[in-house]
């Protein structure tokens, strides 16, 4: 490089810049008060100043680059050492470059490189070009014996073949073409020259000056890569072609190539140099595709701050400064021979700028992934308003709303119907009213069983008004907080075929900003939810589930007035109790029997009682049936008394444990329901007696309901009941007939009950609505609430 470097002939028009009148005369940022010296002096000069004396590495004090050891960083032959006698004036890296780590101020060389920046405002594409520049860098070191083999090269180079896309290249390379023979030329003199790597860089920076940093980056790395494929190609080719063996003689390159075993360990350096110098430029082009393809989502500020971040322009220098370091080696390996590739220092030297890269690497990918992160975010914020709106508005059908919801990339077929085991579209809900169950992939089998069971029954009737709905099983996974498995899918498939109705044939067909508007408008907290969606798809019930597990398909169809209706209709009665889970309960009603329901787990109340009670109505000679209804979780004990009962032929026991589990789900069910009515507690009797009922469960003791038809019922706890029941010779006038055993128990349960212990209410922590203010059944005083961990062992 000439006095005072300047970057192109005097008087010429700069051929990358097209800017003759700057271009030409633009001075080299070290100039006047920096000046680079003239290269004219030869390495072993003894006079060569280093220009990175007073700068800073601008990476090496970054908190995520390791720095690499103190000593100097050796050139490839050092002063006065071995020079091969054919070339005394050899090309390497200059020996002041060996204070490359270990520089002090980061700010000052950040502000030349930046200083070189002059961009126009021209935006390029240059993937394609980067593509055509990983298939040379990648095909090129397979000519290394031992740097692939057999069929991993070939696999390697066909990954490669599909890689390399055509399109657009050619017309990125009208552009660009020139610019890269240009650059290719510079480095070539440059390195030739024996200019220092720096100045090199710093004088490339400036030839570049009016393209943006990934475009500075490819066109030098697609200068260098020209260079290095044609020297590969070369190698390649002259054992067999003539040609190339006459022009591989003459740069002797046949005597090079025989000494592989010393070749071997410094181009697998080079190459994994090269390596790194891909991943950079993929981020870098990854930034500009930030700030021009996600636009729509950018948060200006914050995110361009973000950026910023990354130090676009330090990456851009090493990766400039990799690609001329690669190029003085391979011109030094043709003008000095196997000679200069016996050296072992400029490996290791190799070895610390791709060491660098790799660290510069890291934080272009974390500030990478910190980015995607706000993007996505962005995306997500307006996706989810976009849904508030659109749920907000009429439509016609519901196949909008459906579409939005379940979402279908590439016209996949996004159900799944259970009954025939094949792929449907969403034609199949059109104009229908939708159910949506909402559930994890930990549905309970339980649960799927009564929901199967209900929804055959209401099926096998097509014709009837409350048969015209259709249920959609939307898994939610939130693939922010879950990673997606083999296992989990095998998961999800087994649950997915357990199901008749429809479900959505994938989790990742719905969005997150969908999972977050069923988290945070419909509530979903893991415990199973039915969407209501009437045949306009406007959502007519958040969560159906109750009122589908008390009265099945009759709350057709299923909206809030709905089961307004219902409750207005009901009253308290063992129907409402027992509903289903025995069908004996029906044809005993209409015997006109009296009904016991008892539930505990303690065996020895359970044979206290039910003996005590069997001999006081025998001895009033009342038809008495009893059923043992168990707790809510019918575990191993549950399972056993109901064994030992029918062996004792104690009473009627449930004979489906999962019909137990619903008992108990559903009294919960008609618990959060009538809460949500607009009905005070404390004057509502049919909630008094649900809560009664579940706080029942909740204690130790057992306990009993008394009922005769629809209209007589009593209840009380374990200990009152079988007092009550052996001191039946005490209240035995009291029943003259059937009509008067009922009533009679009722009047014996509170003449002996004081509430000083009151009762206690538990519900899962996942049951949703859960209100403030819950009144004791037993002395309508205001109930505290508490966190209760349990465990589901027995």
């Amino acid at each position: 490089m000439a006095h005072g470097n300047q970057l192109t002939e005097k008087g010429a028009m700069n051929p990358v810049t097209n800017d003759s009148a700057v271009a030409a005369n633009r001075m080299h940022p070290m100039s006047h008060d920096h000046m680079v010296p003239s290269t004219g002096h030869h390495a072993n000069s003894g006079h060569h100043i280093n220009p990175l004396n007073a700068q800073i590495n601008p990476v090496m004090n970054h908190p995520h680059v390791v720095k690499p050891v103190s000593h100097d960083m050796a050139p490839a032959v050092a002063h006065n050492t071995h020079i091969n006698p054919r070339t005394p004036n050899r090309i390497h890296p200059r020996r002041g470059d060996h204070h490359l780590f270990l520089t002090s101020d980061d700010n000052a060389m950040m502000k030349h490189i930046e200083d070189t920046h002059s961009p126009d405002g021209r935006d390029f594409d240059v993937k394609p070009l980067l593509h055509t520049i990983e298939d040379i860098v990648q095909r090129a070191p397979a000519a290394i014996p031992g740097h692939l083999h057999g069929g991993q090269a070939q696999a390697h180079l066909e990954a490669l073949e599909e890689k390399v896309p055509h399109s657009g290249l050619s017309e990125i390379l009208n552009y660009l073409a020139y610019p890269i023979h240009r650059i290719s030329m510079e480095l070539i003199c440059k390195c030739a020259n024996k200019d220092d790597p720096h100045s090199t860089t710093m004088a490339l920076l400036h030839s570049l000056t009016t393209y943006a940093w990934d475009t500075k980056v490819a066109i030098t790395f697609a200068a260098f890569a020209q260079q290095y494929g044609e020297f590969w190609l070369l190698v390649q080719q002259y054992p067999t072609n003539p040609l190339a063996k006459s022009v591989a003689i003459i740069k002797e390159l046949p005597e090079i190539m025989e000494r592989t075993d010393v070749l071997k360990p410094k181009f697998d350096a080079i190459s994994d140099l090269i390596n790194k110098m891909l991943d950079v430029t993929k981020c870098i082009i990854e930034f500009r595709d930030i700030r021009t393809s996600h636009h729509q989502y950018a948060i200006t500020q914050e995110l361009e701050m973000l950026i910023n971040t990354a130090h676009i322009s330090t990456a851009a220098y090493w990766t400039i400064r990799a690609a001329v370091m690669c190029t003085a080696i391979i011109l030094n390996l043709i003008a000095t021979g196997h000679e200069y590739m016996s050296t072992t220092s400029e490996t290791w030297e190799i070895s610390s700028l791709a060491h660098k890269l790799a660290n510069i690497l890291d934080l272009l990918r974390k500030v990478l992934n910190q980015c995607y992160q706000k993007i996505e975010e962005k995306r997500q914020h307006d996706a989810f308003e976009a849904l508030l709106r659109l749920l907000r508005t009429p439509h016609i059908d519901n196949m909008k709303i459906l579409s939005i919801l379940i979402y279908s990339k590439d016209d996949q077929l996004p159900l799944f119907d259970g009954t025939h085991k094949r792929r449907v579209s969403l034609d199949v809900l059109r104009r229908k009213h939708v159910l949506l169950l909402l559930s994890d992939l930990d549905i309970a089998a339980e649960e799927l069983f009564i929901l199967h069971h209900m929804y055959a029954e209401s099926q096998a009737q097509p014709s009837r008004p409350e048969s015209n709905y259709e249920v959609v099983w939307i898994p939610v996974v939130d693939k922010r907080v879950t990673t997606w498995t083999e296992e989990k899918q095998r998961k999800f498939e087994q649950v997915q075929d357990s199901m008749p109705w429809y479900s959505v044939a994938h989790p990742s067909m719905i969005d997150p900003a969908v999972i977050r508007y069923i988290k945070e408008i419909w509530g979903f907290n893991k415990k199973p939810q039915l969407v209501v969606l009437d045949p306009q798809g406007k959502e007519t019930n958040n969560n159906a589930y109750h009122m589908l597990w008390i009265w099945g398909s009759l709350a057709f169809p299923f909206t809030k007035a709905r089961e307004e209706a219902l409750w207005r209709e009901q009253t308290w009665n063992i129907e409402l109790l027992a509903d289903s889970i025995d069908q004996n309960i029906f044809t005993w009603i209409g015997e006109g029997k009296c009904i016991c329901l008892y539930g505990g787990e303690d065996i020895e109340w359970i044979r206290a009682f039910t003996t005590a009670t069997r001999a006081a109505a025998n001895a009033a000679r009342i038809p008495l049936e009893m059923l043992y209804v168990g707790k809510r979780n019918p575990k191993e004990r549950v399972r056993k008394n109901s064994a030992i009962i029918q062996v004792e032929n104690l009473s009627h026991v449930v004979q489906d444990q999962t019909l137990i589990w619903f008992f108990w789900e559903r009294l919960e069910s008609m618990w959060h329901s009538r809460t949500q009515q607009d009905i005070p507690g404390e004057t509502d009797p049919i909630l008094q007696e649900i809560v009664t009922i579940l706080s029942y469960d909740g204690s130790d003791q057992g306990w009993a309901v008394f009922s005769r038809g629809l209209a007589e019922m009593t209840r009380g706890k374990g200990d009152l009941m079988v007092q009550v029941m052996r001191g039946f010779e005490r209240w035995k006038h009291e029943v003259t007939d059937i009509t008067e055993f009922v009533p009679s128990v009722d009047r014996q349960l509170r003449a002996l009950h004081t509430p000083h212990h009151c009762t206690r209410l538990i519900l899962p922590g996942t049951t949703g609505h859960i209100p403030e203010r819950v009144v004791c059944a037993e002395c309508s005083r205001p109930m505290e609430k508490f966190i209760m961990y349990s465990c589901c062992i027995d």
